[in-house]
């Protein structure tokens, strides 16, 4: 028996051993590390870490011009457009214009055979002269007495009925020409020369496009804004990258009733031919300038619930969170109306690990703080 119970106590012995030789390897596996009497803990080891400034990127607050505007689309018209045609029927002699080319007022583009007018213009001149004699003679015979009232009163009035046939037969020539009634450049003709045409036929278009017309609609609620002499920016999709400056000549005093939308018209002058009539193109009416506008590219606001924008302000190194109201928008900068004014610092980047009064470290300046040229109002994309 005491044999036996020494065994047991061994193997008991044995099994203790083991068991603190396992605790021993497993604490130092995980890295437990024994805090030493009278040593200090280092530092992060059981704390957490010091957090420093956030780093944010700014922009100062401009003021700037800026214009209250609406857009619409228009079409462009030429400022004078006419389709020549003939007021009398007859045969074409001869065409004098190039198409597509531009002529000048009074040039004659289309010439009509015209020997029977011809023949009529002499023979009216035969009858004028004629007619002269009879009333000089009748004129000289009256003055010595020799003719009554009546028989002078005769050859005056076979004078003016010759005159007044020879400014016929001369009119009936001049309509045998088809001259231009304004300068401009002529379209693509619809005859040849040996072709019958009645009266009224279309000959060839004419156009203007010097100065160009744009006709465009806006809603009747603009109505009290608008007036002419206004000016405004156009642009067209056939001229990209240009802008072009039209002033309002006049606004049609009857209002749509199918739309509720008031007619418009401005002019334009085409420098360089670069703009076509029919064209289709963006309309953008400025109706007021206002001068000192606070204006931010649009990434400095943050939304909050309720509709409500915010924006961070930076004074004396701390974050200041000032809700604001904001107006225009022009591109990617945005007016504002009220909470920060010209000159205030103002976060573009960094603003979601920001709290109200965080201290921060501006560490760059956001690329849309650029101003724009001076007095120049850039029209909305």
């Amino acid at each position: 028996m005491p044999a036996r119970r020494r065994l047991i106590a061994a193997v008991s012995l044995a099994g203790l051993a083991a068991l603190a030789g396992y605790a021993y390897y497993a604490n130092r596996s995980v890295g437990t590390v024994q805090p030493v009497a009278g040593a200090k803990p280092a530092a992060g080891a059981n704390a957490p870490a010091a957090q420093g400034p956030a780093e944010v990127e700014t922009v100062t607050v401009l003021a700037e011009a800026m214009a209250d505007d609406v857009t619409a689309v228009g079409t462009l018209r030429s400022n004078e457009s006419v389709v020549l045609r003939p007021e009398v029927a007859g045969r074409i002699d001869a065409i004098r214009f190039r198409e597509g080319g531009p002529v000048r007022r009074g040039d004659v583009l289309v010439d009509f055979d015209a020997a029977v007018q011809r023949a009529e213009v002499q023979q009216a001149k035969a009858n004028l002269a004629l007619a002269q004699a009879n009333f000089g003679r009748t004129e000289d015979l009256f003055n010595r007495k020799f003719l009554s009232q009546s028989a002078r009163d005769e050859a005056a009035s076979r004078l003016e009925v010759a005159r007044a046939n020879m400014a016929l037969a001369e009119a009936r020539l001049d309509k045998m020409r088809i001259r231009a009634p304004f300068a401009g450049i002529v379209g693509i003709r619809n005859v040849s020369v040996g072709d019958y045409v009645k009266e009224g036929e279309d000959l060839v278009n004419l156009e203007d496009i010097a100065t160009l017309k744009v006709d465009f609609r806006l809603p009747e609620t603009y109505l009290a804004q608008i007036r002419p002499g206004q000016k405004l920016e156009l642009a067209s999709d056939a001229v990209a990258g240009r802008l072009f400056t039209a002033v309002v000549s006049a606004i049609d005093p009857l209002v749509d009733e199918q739309g509720r939308a008031v007619v418009m018209r401005a002019t334009l002058q085409n420098e360089g031919l670069g703009l076509r009539p029919g064209m289709f193109a963006r309309v953008r009416l400025i109706l007021e300038e206002r001068a000192n506008v606070a204006v931010v590219p649009e990434e400095v606001l943050v939304p909050a619930p309720g509709d409500v924008q915010f924006v961070y302000r930076v004074v004396d190194g701390k974050a200041q969170r000032v809700e604001v109201k904001t107006g225009a928008r022009r591109g990617a900068r945005v007016e504002i109306v009220k909470g920060v004014q010209a000159g205030d610092v103002v976060v573009t980047a960094g603003q979601l690990k920001l709290r109200d009064g965080a201290a921060v470290k501006i560490v760059g300046a956001g690329g849309a703080q650029v101003a724009p040229a001076a007095g120049s109002a850039k029209p909305a994309s």
